[in-house]
């Protein structure tokens, strides 16, 4: 954790109920003033309007084949997973409005637009890397080496040890897509937590941000702060 008395940064899983357990008893021990979640405006207005969203997925044309691909790839797989466990992903983000709206506490969106992620994803990473990752989703490698003698329940939130080995393998095996998909993004939500203590001196932040931002947004923001600046 960094500097405790004034942030906090929760890890979830997007599709774990005990997500949802672990931020209500934060929540009641830290007594946040602001609560900021891994979401940006559009992704918040689709979780929190889910009758009104329309239109499905951006077009190939706005986020570029790759950004696309992943797009689809990703909303099956989270959708798949939270059949199996019984929670629409985003509940963990959603149970962050919540607890703002019903304490009369102030709510902060501190992701990147997504739009902007799946088109870096087209752009910045090399294509060589781009068939590496969809031959490993055909052929299904990456499991195998995911497993590496670990048990990984999706219901529950994994572990430190599971969470850091994963973030190697994906570095170390797909650096573009670790650049823009973890990297980028943690640099980005760092600065807006950052920016929100230097203007709320006074108050406590509560962060709820997906269990593999953790590690590298602790480091952005212990940076942050120790060079006092932004």
């Amino acid at each position: 954790m960094i500097n405790e008395n004034r942030v906090r940064i929760i890890g979830t899983s997007h599709v774990s109920k005990e997500s949802k357990e672990q931020i209500k008893e934060v929540f009641i021990e830290f007594k946040p003033n602001i609560i900021c979640i891994e979401l940006d405006n559009n992704r918040f207005h689709a979780l929190s309007n889910p009758e009104k969203k329309k239109g499905g997925l951006p077009s190939i044309r706005q986020l570029g084949i790759t950004g696309f691909l992943f797009a689809v790839i990703g909303h099956a797989l989270q959708k798949k997973m939270g059949n199996i466990t019984g929670m629409n992903p985003g509940e963990d983000m959603l149970l962050g409005a919540i607890l703002a709206k019903n304490n009369n506490l102030s709510l902060e969106l501190i992701d990147q637009d997504a739009s902007i992620t799946l088109r870096n994803m087209s752009k910045k990473v090399k294509f060589s890397e781009k068939m590496k990752i969809f031959l490993d989703i055909f052929r299904a490698p990456f499991s195998k080496k995911l497993k590496m003698g670990m048990k990984i329940d999706i219901n529950k939130i994994p572990d430190d040890e599971v969470i850091l080995n994963v973030m190697l393998l994906m570095k170390d095996r797909y650096p573009g897509f670790y650049r823009v998909l973890l990297d980028d993004r943690n640099r980005f939500m760092s600065r807006k937590i950052y920016h929100l203590m230097k203007e709320n001196p006074d108050k406590r932040v509560m962060a709820i941000v997906g269990a593999g931002h953790v590690e590298g947004m602790q480091k952005y923001l212990k940076s942050l702060m120790e060079s006092n600046v932004y």
